[in-house]
Protein backbone atom coordinates (compact mmCIF):
# COMPACT_ATOMS: atom_id res chain seq x y z
CA UNK A 1 0.00 0.00 0.00
CA UNK A 2 1.41 3.66 -0.41
CA UNK A 3 2.13 5.90 1.41
CA UNK A 4 0.20 8.59 -0.07
CA UNK A 5 -2.20 8.17 -2.55
CA UNK A 6 -3.31 11.37 -4.97
CA UNK A 7 -6.68 12.31 -5.00
CA UNK A 8 -6.71 15.67 -6.94
CA UNK A 9 -8.46 14.21 -9.97
CA UNK A 10 -11.44 12.30 -7.90
CA UNK A 11 -15.27 13.06 -8.35
CA UNK A 12 -17.62 12.44 -6.01
CA UNK A 13 -20.45 10.45 -7.30
CA UNK A 14 -21.36 7.12 -8.09
CA UNK A 15 -18.33 5.05 -9.77
CA UNK A 16 -19.55 3.23 -12.90
CA UNK A 17 -22.61 5.64 -14.58
CA UNK A 18 -25.90 3.91 -15.47
CA UNK A 19 -26.08 2.83 -19.31
CA UNK A 20 -28.96 5.16 -21.19
CA UNK A 21 -32.08 3.84 -20.72
CA UNK A 22 -31.00 3.61 -16.43
CA UNK A 23 -32.14 5.59 -13.61
CA UNK A 24 -30.23 4.58 -10.51
CA UNK A 25 -33.03 4.78 -7.39
CA UNK A 26 -32.88 4.16 -4.31
CA UNK A 27 -36.03 1.67 -3.41
CA UNK A 28 -37.23 -0.20 0.08
CA UNK A 29 -38.55 -3.75 -0.73
CA UNK A 30 -39.69 -6.21 1.98
CA UNK A 31 -37.15 -8.18 3.08
CA UNK A 32 -39.30 -11.78 2.23
CA UNK A 33 -39.95 -10.11 -1.46
CA UNK A 34 -36.22 -9.12 -1.95
CA UNK A 35 -35.22 -12.56 -0.32
CA UNK A 36 -37.93 -14.55 -2.86
CA UNK A 37 -36.04 -12.61 -6.44
CA UNK A 38 -32.20 -13.03 -4.44
CA UNK A 39 -33.45 -17.12 -4.25
CA UNK A 40 -35.16 -17.34 -7.50
CA UNK A 41 -31.54 -15.98 -9.46
CA UNK A 42 -29.48 -18.12 -7.68
CA UNK A 43 -31.44 -21.46 -8.55
CA UNK A 44 -31.23 -19.81 -12.06
CA UNK A 45 -27.54 -20.77 -11.56
CA UNK A 46 -26.98 -16.91 -11.60
CA UNK A 47 -28.04 -13.81 -13.45
CA UNK A 48 -29.54 -9.79 -11.48
CA UNK A 49 -32.02 -10.21 -9.38
CA UNK A 50 -32.44 -6.51 -10.35
CA UNK A 51 -33.49 -7.43 -13.58
CA UNK A 52 -35.90 -9.66 -12.39
CA UNK A 53 -37.49 -7.62 -10.52
CA UNK A 54 -37.69 -4.93 -13.50
CA UNK A 55 -38.98 -7.60 -15.65
CA UNK A 56 -41.95 -8.57 -13.67
CA UNK A 57 -42.82 -4.50 -13.38
CA UNK A 58 -42.37 -4.17 -16.93
CA UNK A 59 -44.82 -7.38 -17.41
CA UNK A 60 -47.66 -5.52 -15.22
CA UNK A 61 -46.85 -2.44 -16.61
CA UNK A 62 -47.54 -4.10 -20.27
CA UNK A 63 -50.82 -6.08 -19.47
CA UNK A 64 -52.49 -3.00 -17.70
CA UNK A 65 -51.49 -0.61 -21.12
CA UNK A 66 -53.50 -3.63 -22.85
CA UNK A 67 -56.01 -3.41 -20.93
CA UNK A 68 -59.13 -0.51 -21.40
CA UNK A 69 -60.65 1.66 -18.95
CA UNK A 70 -63.77 0.06 -19.10
CA UNK A 71 -61.97 -3.19 -18.41
CA UNK A 72 -60.09 -1.73 -15.63
CA UNK A 73 -63.13 -0.97 -13.83
CA UNK A 74 -65.09 -3.84 -14.14
CA UNK A 75 -62.18 -6.14 -13.35
CA UNK A 76 -61.80 -3.36 -9.99
CA UNK A 77 -65.92 -4.19 -9.44
CA UNK A 78 -65.55 -7.79 -9.52
CA UNK A 79 -63.30 -8.67 -7.18
CA UNK A 80 -63.67 -5.48 -4.70
CA UNK A 81 -67.70 -5.65 -4.92
CA UNK A 82 -69.39 -8.33 -2.53
CA UNK A 83 -71.30 -11.16 -4.86
CA UNK A 84 -74.83 -10.65 -4.97
CA UNK A 85 -77.17 -12.97 -2.91
CA UNK A 86 -79.04 -15.25 -5.26
CA UNK A 87 -82.78 -14.87 -4.00
CA UNK A 88 -84.40 -17.85 -2.66
CA UNK A 89 -86.70 -20.27 -4.52
CA UNK A 90 -90.03 -18.70 -2.70
CA UNK A 91 -88.62 -14.59 -3.84
CA UNK A 92 -88.09 -15.39 -7.50
CA UNK A 93 -91.20 -17.13 -7.76
CA UNK A 94 -93.45 -13.55 -7.09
Amino acid sequence: MKKEYDFSKGRRGPVLTAPPGKTRITIRLDDDILGWFREQARAAGGGSYQTMINDVLRSVVESRQRESLEQTLRRVLREELPKPRKASGRAAAR
